[in-house]
């Protein structure tokens, strides 16, 4: 169940994340609060679904979230977000194209929803609004490469000790089915991993 109202506490976080990457004025700041929307939504809810196509930036305030897919009819998770993080499907972003790929969070949500074609056009009146989320897309691009790097040259228990290192508190909130699968392995290897602590 999703639901949506405002919640300045909400967009103040959204701000003072921003602001790690660069500055906005308060005009800029008054014209991204008018196009966004605080969401509360239940764990275990698709935020966005497979075949929808993404015009939605989230920026998770509380919770996790995790982007996954289907592949030979089996559940893959792509990645995970924790708290004051943004959340999105960028090749559906950028392409307009529908996605083969869903947001998921496994624990009860608090979000704001950045409407994106409505912040794309704020990128003339604001130009710091486009240097502000270039930057954000650049550091997301390094994420994915990465990740990538990851499953090339490091084994599955050194990405496992990785993922302990980002969020200690992983296995506490996220099912060990989905962390096996982002790991690129079975949950019987992970218990294998785990146990060898």
């Amino acid at each position: 169940m999703l639901y949506l109202w405002y919640s300045v506490s909400l967009m103040n976080s959204l701000f003072q994340y921003l602001q790690n990457f660069y500055p906005l004025s308060k005009e800029a700041q008054k014209a991204i609060s008018e196009i966004s929307q605080t969401v509360l939504i239940k764990k275990n809810t698709d935020l966005q679904s497979i075949g929808h196509t993404c015009k939605t930036i989230y920026f998770l305030k509380k919770g996790v979230a995790r982007i996954y897919y289907f592949k030979d009819g089996i559940d893959i998770t792509e990645s995970f977000s924790f708290e004051n993080n943004i959340v999105v499907r960028f090749e559906s972003l950028f392409t307009s194209q529908p996605s083969k790929k869903a947001i998921q969070v496994l624990e009860d949500s608090e979000l704001v929803a950045i409407n994106s074609p409505k912040l794309f056009k704020l990128y003339d009146q604001f130009p710091e609004t486009e240097r502000l989320f270039r930057k954000i897309f650049e550091a997301a691009l390094v994420d994915t490469v990465n990740r990538v790097e990851s499953i090339q040259f490091h084994t599955a228990e050194e990405r496992y000790k990785h993922l302990m290192h980002e969020a200690p508190d992983v296995l506490k909130r996220v099912p060990l089915k989905y962390i096996a699968s982002y790991l690129g392995i079975t949950p019987v290897s992970l218990s294998r991993i785990r146990a060898q602590k």
